[in-house]
């Protein structure tokens, strides 16, 4: 019984020590959680006020945080600058095909290099492993010499062609595949059913989430993208939203007018600030499915 006793006391003490550290280190994991949440908000705290200021002030005093005069100037010659209603147009169309396509293209080899025995499967997975680590400036020669080849320079599809289907996209879709049971498919197949059939109405629907998670990252992607849209549309009629604002934003004697520019910052990020709050359940599920950490 003393044995028995001296045994409980010491699981007691070994109890009570695990839950003193847990309430010591929950207390420091949440203040060190809430310290990288400030300082990634920031930058943004900084852009939003640096859009409710006027030119004078923001040249003024850059480094402000509060507005001395508070504005809506830049908000509204930003929806009245011409063109913006174009540029507008233009990046959700191409923002539409490219996660049209992220979500049919790479959903589909996702799929293939997941769940279909063919010959050079491991050599395709390479390759998108390969082309996930190259640089996307390596390539931007080529993709525009291949570009103006098709006659897609200056339009809208010629933007959205190299992101349709992004490595990164393929490869999120094939893990999630990857932990999809092959019996459930074997049934399928079994009771008739073709790929197509098992790929539009089994797959896809068991692969919502990485699905909102290809379409979060390819849509931030083609929203965001500058330096492509820049090369390829050589009119403003091709124009998106990030080249647009650059081109508009410069004020007399090639003078940055940073109030624009901040206030079109605002309005490129609000698209992928509601669809990620729509979608962040989804996500977090595709991203656990997926094995990304």
């Amino acid at each position: 019984m003393t044995a028995l006793a001296a045994l409980e006391n010491a699981d007691m003490t070994t109890d009570r020590i695990a839950v003193r550290r847990r309430s010591v280190s929950r207390p420091l994991l949440y203040g060190a959680l809430v310290l990288c949440a400030l300082l990634t908000m920031l930058p943004f705290v900084w852009v939003i006020s640096g859009s409710l200021r006027s030119l004078d002030e923001i040249r003024s005093d850059p480094g402000a945080w509060v507005p001395q005069h508070l504005t809506f100037d830049n908000f509204e010659r930003l929806f009245t600058t011409q063109g913006f209603g174009r540029f507008l147009v233009n990046s959700v169309v191409v923002a539409v095909m490219v996660v049209v396509g992220n979500i049919v293209a790479a959903s589909a080899a996702g799929y293939a290099l997941a769940k279909l025995d063919f010959a050079g499967r491991r050599i395709a997975f390479a390759a998108v492993m390969g082309a996930m680590m190259m640089p996307l400036t390596s390539v931007f020669v080529t993709q525009f010499v291949i570009t103006v080849d098709l006659g897609l320079a200056d339009t809208l599809t010629g933007v959205a062609l190299p992101s349709v289907a992004l490595p990164l996209s393929v490869f999120i879709m094939r893990q999630y595949a990857m932990s999809i049971p092959d019996e459930l498919l074997e049934a399928a197949r079994i009771d008739g059913a073709g790929e197509f059939r098992i790929f539009f109405g089994i797959f896809l629907p068991l692969a919502g989430p990485a699905v909102a998670t290809i379409t979060i990252m390819s849509f931030l992607s083609s929203w965001n993208n500058f330096l492509w849209p820049l090369i390829v549309a050589q009119s403003m009629s091709s124009y998106t939203l990030p080249v647009g604002l650059a081109a508009t934003s410069q004020a007399a004697a090639h003078v940055t007018d940073y109030g624009l520019l901040l206030a079109g910052a605002i309005v490129v990020m609000l698209p992928v600030l509601v669809l990620f709050l729509f979608l962040q359940r989804y996500f977090v599920q595709g991203v656990a499915g997926t094995g990304m950490r």
